[in-house]
């Protein structure tokens, strides 16, 4: 028989489970609103990017873009990775997703006998490779949840001055593409060296213009600064897939949340039912020994 320990009890676990789903929902509205936010980030940076990346276009038809240092092709045998993860969890499989597009690329290298040195935005990711024996020679935090082109400058400074250097032959960067609210895929790109086929098909600038400083110098700040617009890109990209993973992990936490709740609420109606079954028995039992 349920007896009102029981009953309260269950109100207890009830009210928990209640506050948990107030809490979740709370935190399904903000990622929905940071979702939104997101996206406004990457299309303000597109047009940046893509002008950069037109007038070094137009300036390699004229001008020898291969002899820059960020260009030159050398013998691998010293690979970078770097990767976005967050800084937060409760983000779904956002997190393991690009980490097992990370360990991949990590292994393909490694299969081949280079030697991969880890770079890492974000304290999971940070986390996970140091809990697996594999320390980051750098990690960024504060940075995954809203990216900033200064944070961003500094992530692609440090990877260029160490393949400028020498240091380096390679560097992929592993971040989520935003697709969608429901689509987000872990992609890897190759940042470093910077291939000449990406400035090709441009149209030569008109002779009319006058450039200062001069062409030459124009590519060698201009090149900098798209390897730069391209990490920036990948850190808009996986804060929009970080705030979208959250937002469906929190609704499926809500959803799970309100049927604890009803399944609780049955039980406990139930046990209230035998309570008072119980209670006009010994009732009726009283009174009819009463009567005898």
């Amino acid at each position: 028989m349920a007896g009102s320990g029981q009953i309260r009890q269950l109100k207890r676990r009830i009210k928990s489970v209640q506050s948990t789903q107030k809490i979740t929902r709370a935190m399904e509205m903000i990622a929905a609103s940071r979702i939104i936010k997101a996206q406004g980030r990457v299309r303000a940076a597109r047009p940046y990017a893509e002008g950069i990346h037109d007038i070094i276009r137009g300036l390699a038809v004229s001008n020898e873009v291969r002899a820059h240092p960020l260009l030159v092709q050398r013998d691998i045998e010293r690979v970078g990775v770097l990767v976005n993860t967050s800084d937060r969890g409760l983000a779904g499989a956002y997190n393991a997703n690009v980490l097992k597009a990370a360990e991949r690329t990590i292994a393909e290298e490694e299969g081949k006998g280079r030697t991969v040195d880890l770079y890492v935005v974000g304290k999971k990711g940070a986390a996970y490779f140091a809990y697996r024996g594999r320390r980051a020679l750098q990690v960024w935090e504060g940075v995954a949840d809203t990216p900033h082109i200064d944070e961003a400058g500094d992530i692609a400074e440090t990877m260029m001055a160490r393949y400028r250097r020498a240091e380096l032959d390679r560097v992929w960067l592993v971040y989520t593409d935003f697709k969608s609210s429901l689509t987000q895929i872990p992609v890897r790109m190759e940042l470093l060296p910077v291939k000449p086929t990406e400035f090709e098909g441009g149209r030569e600038i008109d002779p009319e213009f006058i450039f200062e400083p001069a062409q030459d110098e124009l590519l060698n700040t201009l090149i900098p600064r798209y390897v730069e617009a391209k990490v920036f890109h990948g850190l808009l990209e996986s804060s929009a897939s970080e705030h979208a993973s959250r937002q469906r992990a929190m609704k499926a936490a809500t959803d799970n949340a309100k049927e604890v709740a009803a399944k609780l609420s049955r039980i406990m109606n139930q046990a209230r039912q035998e309570q008072i079954t119980t209670e006009i028995s010994e009732i009726v039992g009283g009174a009819e020994a009463l009567g005898d």
